[in-house]
């Protein structure tokens, strides 16, 4: 290949080109690389084939290019991440973009968008499986927010992901790699850019579309399916970072924020009747024990069967007014009480009953106070599905009081375990699934060797905060060497997840634990 003989405009910093045949050969390439992203969009099937040369013009159209010689090559099983940044590469070159992940995230969804069809069409490709069966509609629609790079396929693969066996099942750790962090330039010009409240916030509606800014992601290749739950306009969409199988986030169109109440039970039920092989729950309402997002009314949900799901009932209980309902403490590390009926609206009734009976609820031996100084501290985070033709809810008790001692929350991860998890125990790790920071991938990547090879993991200063933890349970392993250093790194991890989901439950998995949650039953 000849040399390209680019440089930039000394104003502009935009490329300019001297030599027509590198021009012709730059053209050329640009073809390949869209001749190949969208056979791709057909071969996905979120391009119809009689939209090829469409998608081709829209795609020209973002290089600002006027003119496209069909390539002679046939391209088939295309590699999407590949060809996308062959296409982003070409947009630095011509100084479309700069080179960096927050702008080339912005201009490749831009792209992807070229092949997508239009929410209507989504919308009645949805509706139409729907009416064939409810799992070929949401087998479809996460197909295709996989297939339009929504969802990053090839980022989701890098999530390093594990189980650890534990008294209360078969525990889910994740060490969540997906989100991409912000580079220093992208960091900059965020401080730049105008403030915006358009979208209110990343679960608008307003999303769907929506070309992003370098401090709001892109959206256009977004796509929303329109659900009436509770008789209002709601929507139901896939989580980009898919945290489980089929992820899914269900919002009001709205902007209103988060509360529990007897509402939040009959929508719960109102979406496990629209889609009864999907789970769905609330985080909670109030901070430190609620979502990263309480201003927006969310739940969050999926195709999935945690480890909380699978637990048993430790102690069955009876309610008084609903023996009709069976009722139960379920084994778990946070505090869990478990209804199960056939009719879902008996659930609802008993759920609004414990929900105000915990809301008011003091018990100064076991540590429980409904406020201080006017500020509540009870609340539930409830969690819907239906096993046969049986309802379930699991309602479990948070209280966000903080001491001195505990100035994050007494019923939040404690200090001695923030050096793993420091971050809110939210509706997924309720259910038993830790979503770790990126950060302790490079940790757990120092401590291997530094424990192998024996260095003083105090004299560095990016682990030195795992020091102690190590100290604890390495005497445990008598042979620690280069075969089982990993799992048994990734088995003391999940042990502190374990132990930070108790430091979450408001009653304690002892005998004077579980007679405090029966005291709080005994006054419903």
């Amino acid at each position: 290949m000849k040399a390209m003989g680019l440089q930039q405009d000394g104003k502009t910093g935009v490329p300019v080109w001297h030599k027509s045949e590198n021009r012709k050969g730059e053209k050329s390439m640009l073809s390949e690389s869209i001749k190949k992203l969208v056979q791709y969009g057909v071969e996905s099937g979120i391009t119809p084939e009689c939209e090829r040369i469409y998608a081709t013009n829209l795609l020209l159209d973002a290089f600002g290019e006027s003119e496209y010689t069909e390539p002679e090559t046939e391209y088939a099983k295309i590699n999407l991440e590949e060809t996308l940044n062959e296409l982003l590469d070409e947009a630095v070159k011509r100084g479309i973009i700069e080179d960096s992940i927050v702008y080339r995230d912005l201009f490749d969804t831009k792209l992807m968008n070229c092949l997508m069809p239009r929410p209507a069409q989504v919308q009645r490709e949805f509706w139409d499986a729907y009416k064939e069966d409810p799992e070929k509609a949401t087998d479809y629609f996460y197909k295709l927010s996989q297939d339009s790079n929504y969802i990053r396929r090839y980022r989701v693969k890098k999530d390093q992901k594990w189980t650890v066996d534990s008294e209360y099942g078969k525990i889910d750790i994740t060490i969540n790699l997906s989100k991409p962090e912000k580079d220093p330039k992208a960091i900059a010009a965020a401080k730049l850019v105008k403030s915006s409240s358009y979208p209110k916030c990343l679960l608008c509606p307003e999303n769907e579309g929506y070309a992003g800014r370098v401090n709001h992601p892109a959206r256009e290749n977004h796509r929303i399916i329109p659900i009436t739950i509770n008789d209002s306009p709601w929507g139901f969409q896939y989580s980009p970072y898919v945290y489980y199988n089929e992820h899914c986030i269900v919002f009001n169109s709205q902007h209103t924020p988060m509360k529990i109440e007897r509402n939040t039970f009959i929508k719960l039920f109102d979406f496990v009747k629209l889609f009864p092989h999907y789970f769905l729950g609330s985080n909670a309402d109030l901070p430190i024990v609620g979502g990263s997002i309480l201003s927006h009314d969310h739940f969050q949900g999926g195709h999935y069967t945690f480890a909380m799901a699978k637990a048993e009932i430790e102690k069955h209980v009876t309610i008084p007014g609903y023996e009709d309902v069976e009722a139960g403490i379920v084994k778990w590390p946070l505090s869990v009480l478990r209804i199960r009926s056939k009719d879902e609206t008996r659930l609802i009734d008993l759920a609004t009953h414990v929900l105000a009976g915990w809301r008011g609820y003091t018990d100064e031996a076991a540590f429980i106070f409904a406020e201080t100084d006017g500020e509540p501290h009870n609340t539930i985070t409830p969690i819907a599905r239906k096993v046969g033709d049986t309802f379930e809810l699991d309602l479990t008790l948070r209280n966000n009081i903080t001491t001195e001692e505990h100035p994050l929350g007494v019923y939040h991860p404690h200090a001695c375990y923030h050096h793993i998890k420091k971050e809110n125990i939210g509706l997924i790790e309720v259910m038993g699934l830790a979503v770790l920071p990126a950060r302790l991938k490079g940790e757990m990547e120092l401590l291997k060797e530094y424990i192998l090879e024996k260095k003083d993991i105090r004299s560095n200063e990016q682990i030195a905060k795992h020091a102690d933890w190590v100290d604890e349970f390495l005497p445990s392993y008598p042979d620690v060497n280069e075969s089982n250093v990993e799992e048994i790194l990734q088995q003391e991890v999940g042990k502190v997840f374990c132990q930070v989901l108790e430091d979450a439950g408001v009653y304690k998995c002892t005998p004077e634990g579980l007679e405090a949650f029966r005291r709080f039953i005994s006054v419903l």
